[in-house]
């Protein structure tokens, strides 16, 4: 059956990255002026822009483009950024462990907080953890994550000197200086995530430890703490993790702003430079590529459940 879930989940991921290849397709096309207006900049003329767009291809129709990238997609050919002549699947592997370590520090600083704030506000309903937390929960989703990344840096790294306010320290040149420089861009990400986690952690569980077999585990004299872990916060896990999983999408694509902010050299600053060079090999590629990212992790979410409830079958 899971076979079959699995071969299910994967056709209908088909016409979706489809749709997702032609809107990015297009709507790089709508941004004013395109690649070679940038190359050339103030030394444009007509006669060389258009020798330019015939070496690029870019003269010829929008579809027949199109057809052409994808075939090439097909072939596992990203193409080559027109500005630096790389080739785009390159490029973007090799910034990409920058991009998975700052989700990764995100999303563990979002399990670390939300989870256990959002189980401690619905054990403690309408006291003061209670509140702390839904003020957290409020504060966090309506901070954006470019103001609090910018605020993170003017308090500890200009005020106080205790992280640096940019720049990428590989961990296994420096363990210590990598997640130095890593801890503010985390925690300026994943904020936003904590509170959706924490927010959505609290009405589970509250869902949760009204049920007739928390009571009944209560009855039996069962101790609070048991009932809170072994009962209530399994069954309450899985719509947080359905959340998670949506999030992460957000945060990889929500990094594109902040690895600009703290100088971070991953896939979100590669996806900003194309989008001011109007390198479309490079813009298109990464974006078709954080797309189906966020399509396959999805679809792990989602055998996941399995792990958390073995009574869910597909």
């Amino acid at each position: 059956m899971l076979a079959k879930y699995l071969l299910k989940r994967l056709a209908l991921s088909v016409p979706v990255l489809f749709g997702i290849s032609v809107l990015v397709f297009l709507l790089v096309r709508l941004v004013p002026g395109d690649t070679v207006t940038v190359m050339l900049g103030a030394q444009y003329n007509e006669e060389q822009a258009q020798m330019l767009r015939e070496k690029y291809g870019l003269d010829r129709p929008v579809h027949i483009q199109y057809a052409l990238w994808v075939s090439n997609l097909m072939r596992g050919d990203f193409g080559h950024s027109t500005f630096t002549g790389q080739p785009v699947l390159a490029a973007i592997l090799e910034r990409l462990p920058v991009t998975l370590e700052l989700t990764a520090i995100s999303v563990l600083f979002a399990l670390a907080v939300g989870i256990p704030l959002g189980i401690r506000a619905a054990v403690r309903r309408n006291r003061w953890v209670d509140y702390l937390a839904t003020l957290f929960g409020l504060s966090g989703i309506s901070i954006p994550g470019f103001w609090l990344g910018t605020l993170l840096i003017l308090l500890f790294s200009l005020k106080w000197g205790w992280f640096p306010s940019g720049g990428y320290v590989p961990i296994w040149e420096d363990p210590l200086g990598n997640l130095q420089t890593m801890a503010m861009p985390g925690i300026a990400l994943g904020t936003a995530v904590a509170a959706v986690v924490m927010r959505i952690t609290r009405s589970s569980m509250l869902e949760v430890l009204d049920q007739e077999y928390i009571k009944m585990a209560r009855i039996k004299g069962a101790p609070e703490r048991i009932v809170v872990r072994r009962h209530a916060l399994r069954n309450a896990l899985i719509p947080v993790v359905t959340v998670l999983g949506i999030q992460v999408g957000y945060l990889l694509g929500g990094s594109v702003v902040i690895e600009q902010i703290f100088s971070l050299p991953g896939v979100g600053q590669l996806v900003l430079q194309a989008i001011t060079n109007r390198d479309y090999a490079l813009l298109q590629g990464s974006i078709l590529f954080i797309a189906v990212s966020f399509v396959v992790i999805n679809l792990l979410v989602d055998l996941l459940y399995t792990l958390i409830h073995p009574r869910i079958r597909y």
